[in-house]
């Protein structure tokens, strides 16, 4: 399913992302003010989570939102 590969694929992408930074999904839950477990959903690809939540983590990477959305869910499928 289209929405199921979206999302595992976001997931994955904040997943890296933190890892590089070496910021630990309790760390990342502190400076994005989000609860651990929904970091951790939000990785595993289970959640649809809101545009200001992942503005929310984006800010707590120091990344842009629209560089963890890049390349998800391509126009041909």
């Amino acid at each position: 399913m289209r929405e199921e590969t979206a999302l595992s694929e976001f997931g994955k992408k904040v997943q890296h992302v933190r890892n590089e930074r070496k910021i630990s999904q309790e760390k990342l839950a502190e400076l994005s003010e989000l609860d651990r477990t929904y970091i951790s959903s939000v990785e595993r690809g289970q959640r649809n989570i809101s545009i200001l939540n992942i503005i929310k983590i984006a800010d707590a990477l120091g990344v842009t939102a629209s560089s963890l959305l890049e390349d998800l869910g391509g126009c041909n499928e």
